[in-house]
C-alpha cells in the first residue's frame, strides 16, 4: 500500500495499524500522493488552537473512505506523552477508516502492540476501576468486550507477580539452540541436531563459561534468581549427560534461595525420554513443557514433526510418571491442513490429559519459517477465530483462567496467543518477560537480556548472536557485556532502600 504522510512523521505508527488491519499489504512510499494508482493511504495531521486532528484517506479495491479522530493538544513538555497521544489519534482515524473496508471489525480494534494487558495494568494501577478500564479499552482503541476481559485478567494476574517481586530479584534464560528437526512454522535460528552435532558440546563449554561470569556479576551486583526458564530450541535435544553436565552447573554456580519456579521446554515430544526427565526431577526443575501443537499426525506431518499424535500421549506419560507436577502443552490454531473440527479435536484430547497450564498460540507467519513462504493449505482468519472460540469456551468450562497474552506481527486474524493455567499454576517468567516487571538475563545463543527498570519502563537489551558457531567464537565479549547488569542492577536496588528508608 503506497503510504503518504502529511504534517506529521510519525511512519511507524501508520505502518503498525496498516500491518494489523491489512496484513496481506506491504507499505511504499512514492513521491507524491496518487490513489488512483492502486491501493493508497494518506495519514494526515493537523494541529490548531488547542485541539489535534488526524485524518487518514484509504483507496483500495477502487473504494475510497475516510476517517477522523482528535484530542485535546497534549503538553508539549513531556514528549513521550506527546508522541504517544498524537500516535494514538492517527492510529485512530486510520482504524476508522480501514473498519469500511473490512468484512468485520478487528477484536483487538485499534490496538497494535504486543502486550495488551500492559496497557491494562498501567490504567488500573492509575486508579481506574474495571468497569473504567474497559470503558478506555472500547472508546479509545475499539476493542471487542471478550478480548478487553481477557487484557484485564492477564493484567490482574501480572499485578499479582509484581506485588510479590523484590527489587533485587530478576529471571534466568538459557538458550538451547538445537532442535531434532525444524518446524515449517519456526523462524528461530535453531540448528538442526543430526548435522550439528559436533557444534553440541563446544556450545555446552562456551555456556559454561558465561554461567561462571554471570553467576559472579549477580554475587557483585546482589541480585537474586527467582525464576529460571530453559528454552531454545529444544533443551531436551541434549542427552541426558548434557542434560545433568547443564543444570549441575546452573546449580553450583548461581545462589538459587529466592528461586520459585524452574521450568525446562522439552518441547518436542521425540525428545522426552524417561532417563531425561528424571535428570530433571533430580535438579528440581519444577515446570516442563511437552508441546504437541495438533494431536492429528496429518497435521503433525504438515508442519515438519517427525512424532505422531500417539508419540505425545507416551511422551505425556513419560513426564508424569517421574514427578512432574507442573505440564505445559502447547496448541497452534491455524496450522497447515487443520480445520474447526480438527483443532476442537486437538483441544478436547489436551483437556482430557489434564495438565496444569495450556498455551492456545495463533499461527504467525514468521520472516525466515517455511509457512512464510509457501502459505499452502492454511486455515482462513475466519476459521482460526471459531478455533479460538471453541478453546476458550473449553478450557474456562474446564476451570482454566488466563493469565498472560501477547500478539504478533503476520498472525492469522490479528489475533493473539494465550496461556492458560488451573489456578496457582500461572508460569512466573511468562509473566514477567510478558509484562515487563523485571530484569531477564539471557544465555546461551540468541538470547536476549532485558535490563528492565519496572518503574520508569526503562530497558536496556544486550542480544547474544544466533548462530552455535557465532556465540562460541564470541562468548569472551559476550561475557564482557554482561558487566553493564552490575550498575543497573546495584542503582534499583539502591532506590527501592531509599525509598524505604524515606
Amino acid at each position: 500500500m503506497d503510504l503518504y504522510l502529511q504534517g506529521h512523521h510519525y511512519q511507524y505508527a501508520v505502518e503498525q495499524i496498516m500491518l494489523v488491519l491489512f496484513p496481506q499489504e506491504r507499505p511504499t512510499y512514492p513521491g507524491a500522493y496518487n490513489p488512483e494508482g492502486g491501493n493508497a493511504c494518506r495519514s494526515s495531521l493537523t494541529m490548531g488552537d488547542g485541539s489535534s486532528v488526524a485524518e487518514t484517506e484509504i483507496t483500495r479495491g477502487g473504494m475510497t473512505v475516510t476517517g477522523i479522530a482528535s484530542a485535546p493538544a497534549p503538553d508539549k513538555s513531556n514528549i513521550l506523552v506527546y508522541d504517544r497521544v498524537l500516535q494514538r489519534i492517527i492510529k485512530q482515524s486510520f482504524y476508522k477508516a480501514a473498519v469500511q473496508l473490512l468484512p468485520k471489525k478487528p477484536d483487538w480494534g485499534a490496538l497494535t502492540g504486543i502486550r495488551p494487558a500492559k496497557l491494562a495494568s498501567k490504567a488500573l494501577e492509575e486508579g481506574l476501576t474495571v468497569e473504567e478500564t474497559e470503558r478506555r479499552f472500547y472508546d479509545e482503541y475499539f476493542v471487542s468486550p471478550l478480548r478487553t476481559r481477557l487484557a484485564i485478567e492477564a493484567a490482574q494476574a501480572g499485578l499479582a507477580v509484581k506485588q510479590s517481586l523484590r527489587p533485587e530479584e530478576l529471571s534466568l534464560y538459557i538458550g538451547i539452540p538445537f532442535c531434532p528437526t525444524r518446524c515449517a512454522y519456526c523462524s528461530f535460528v535453531s540448528a538442526d541436531v543430526k548435522r550439528a552435532l559436533k557444534l553440541v558440546e563446544p556450545f555446552l563449554d562456551a555456556l559454561d563459561q558465561e554461567i561462571d561470569a554471570t553467576a559472579a556479576l549477580l554475587k557483585e551486583a546482589g541480585s537474586s534468581i527467582r525464576s529460571i526458564y530453559i528454552g531454545g530450541g529444544t533443551p531436551t535435544t541434549l542427552t541426558a549427560g548434557q542434560l545433568d553436565r547443564l543444570l549441575t552447573h546452573v546449580r553450583s554456580a548461581f545462589d538459587l534461595t529466592r528461586l520459585s519456579e524452574f521450568t525446562v521446554e522439552a518441547g518436542r515430544p521425540d525428545t522426552i525420554t524417561a532417563d531425561k526427565m528424571a535428570v530433571l526431577k533430580r535438579h528440581g526443575v519444577g515446570r516442563v513443557s511437552v508441546n504437541p501443537q495438533s494431536m492429528r499426525d496429518e497435521v503433525l506431518q504438515a508442519m515438519g514433526r517427525d512424532h505422531t499424535a500417539a508419540d505425545i500421549l507416551t511422551a505425556y506419560d513419560i513426564v508424569r510418571h517421574a514427578g512432574l507436577n507442573a505440564v505445559n502443552m502447547d496448541l497452534i490454531a491455524g496450522l497447515p491442513r487443520d480445520t474447526v473440527a480438527g483443532f476442537r479435536e486437538t483441544v478436547d484430547k489436551v483437556l482430557s490429559l489434564h495438565p496444569e497450564n495450556i498455551t492456545v498460540h495463533t499461527l504467525a507467519l514468521k520472516k525466515g519459517s517455511r509457512l512464510m513462504l509457501e502459505q499452502h493449505g492454511l486455515p482462513s482468519g475466519t476459521e482460526v477465530e471459531q478455533m479460538l472460540d471453541y478453546g476458550w469456551a473449553a478450557l474456562r468450562s474446564a476451570g482454566y483462567v488466563p493469565y498472560y497474552l501477547y500478539r504478533q506481527k503476520y498472525m492469522s486474524g490479528a489475533l493473539e496467543n494465550i496461556g492458560w493455567c488451573k489456578s496457582g499454576y500461572e508460569g512466573l517468567y511468562n509473566i514477567c518477560i510478558m509484562e515487563e516487571l523485571h530484569t531477564i538475563v539471557a544465555l546461551g545463543a540468541g538470547g536476549s537480556t532485558k535490563l528492565t527498570d519496572p518503574a520508569t519502563g526503562k530497558i536496556v537489551r544486550m542480544t547474544n548472536p544466533k548462530y552455535p558457531y557465532e556465540y562460541i567464537e564470541r562468548i569472551q565479549s559476550i561475557c564482557e557485556e554482561k558487566k553493564a547488569l552490575v550498575p543497573f542492577q546495584r542503582a534499583l536496588r539502591q532506590r527501592a532502600a531509599d525509598e524505604k528508608e524515606a
